[in-house]
């Protein structure tokens, strides 16, 4: 199985910066959440919205680590990926990356994801509409576990 990265190119603007003009760290997290998005929304018919206001599934984050290695300044041009470290039976384990077109690593994160009913609130198995797309960004040396 190859495995591929979502990306997705983003300019940093002057909302996403403190007075210093550099990234102010939360909205790392909100590009983030952004691209999650545009992620399902490239997978499931109907989109992340679907997902929630329709198939009443909720993707919460229960674990986020995050590593800042190079700051990002207002008007730099960045790639933002997400690729999937591990598929288990409820949850999913994604790891985020801000890359300079430089080439620069900036940020990277490693979160946990998991699924919800949002009718229960409980933790529910990853719906098939969303294990089988996620197969395909399953990173190298990583293992799809039950």
């Amino acid at each position: 199985m190859g495995s591929k990265l979502y990306t997705s190119e983003h300019r940093i603007r002057f909302s996403e910066c403190d007075p210093a003009g550099i990234v102010f760290y939360p909205q790392y997290f909100i590009m983030f959440n952004d691209l999650l998005e545009q992620w399902v929304d490239s997978m499931v018919p109907g989109g992340f919205s679907s997902v929630i206001a329709q198939k009443k599934v909720g993707m919460p984050t229960v674990n986020l680590q995050a590593d800042f290695r190079s700051i990002s300044k207002m008007g730099d041009d960045v790639v933002l990926s997400i690729g999937v470290k591990k598929i288990g039976s409820r949850s999913l384990q994604l790891r985020l990356q801000c890359v300079g077109k430089d080439g620069v690593l900036r940020m990277e994160v490693q979160q946990v994801i998991v699924t919800t009913s949002l009718v229960t609130h409980q933790a529910i198995e990853i719906p098939e509409f969303l294990r089988e797309p996620m197969q395909a960004y399953l990173l190298e040396d990583e293992a799809i576990t039950a």
